[in-house]
């Protein structure tokens, strides 16, 4: 599994409405992609639940480095692209998946909590096995649909992802409207602890 995200923090007084405009036309396109487990269209508004910016942040896990690389090369990406700018993406190694106490549930929210895997940390197999154990409780808790962890070895940052049929998830980070989730490999996502 890897995971990827970009996003695009837009002005204060930006009418979120285009983004939801764009989710209605596009998101379809993802829906059947080959190599791709799941896609979340995400959003926050500037001033609500909270969010400090107004931004539009998708968020994927995928099950194949060539569906991801079909994705960024292939067309599909040129899109975003050419409507909002060239982003960075960031891209993490699979630590852990699972599905939700609420699994069978459409998402409404998702939370990303990104963080520093601390230079103090020398036992780098005991801290990742606790981000595996993180991902089981997310996954465990009232109203979880998913839950992954990840990991950037370049920046040492870990990720934790979580889908949430409600807006009031059992997990801390930026919380972020679903406007569409494309699943289409979600079933072949590998469960548990990926090494």
């Amino acid at each position: 599994m890897h995971a990827m995200q970009y996003e695009f923090t837009l002005p204060a007084d930006y009418d979120m409405g285009v983004v939801r405009s764009r989710v209605v036309r596009v998101a379809h396109l993802l829906d059947d992609w080959d190599g791709l487990g799941i896609k979340t269209y995400l959003m926050r508004e500037r001033g609500v639940h909270g969010s400090p910016v107004n931004q539009y942040g998708p968020f994927y896990l995928w099950n194949t480095v060539e569906g991801m690389n079909r994705f960024l090369w292939g067309g599909a990406f040129q899109g975003p692209v050419d409507d909002f700018g060239r982003p960075a993406v960031r891209q993490w190694t699979g630590l852990a998946y699972e599905e939700g106490e609420a699994g069978a549930s459409a998402p409404g929210f998702a939370v990303r909590r990104r963080l520093p895997v601390p230079r103090g940390a020398e036992d780098l197999a005991a801290f990742m096995a606790d981000a595996v154990a993180e991902t089981g409780r997310l996954a465990a808790a009232d109203g979880a649909v998913p839950a992954a962890a990840a990991v950037d070895t370049r920046a040492w940052e870990l990720v934790h992802f979580s889908l949430w049929k409600h807006d009031r998830p059992k997990a801390g980070g930026d919380l972020f409207r679903v406007l569409h989730l494309s699943a289409p490999g979600r079933d072949r996502l590998p469960r548990g602890r990926q090494w």
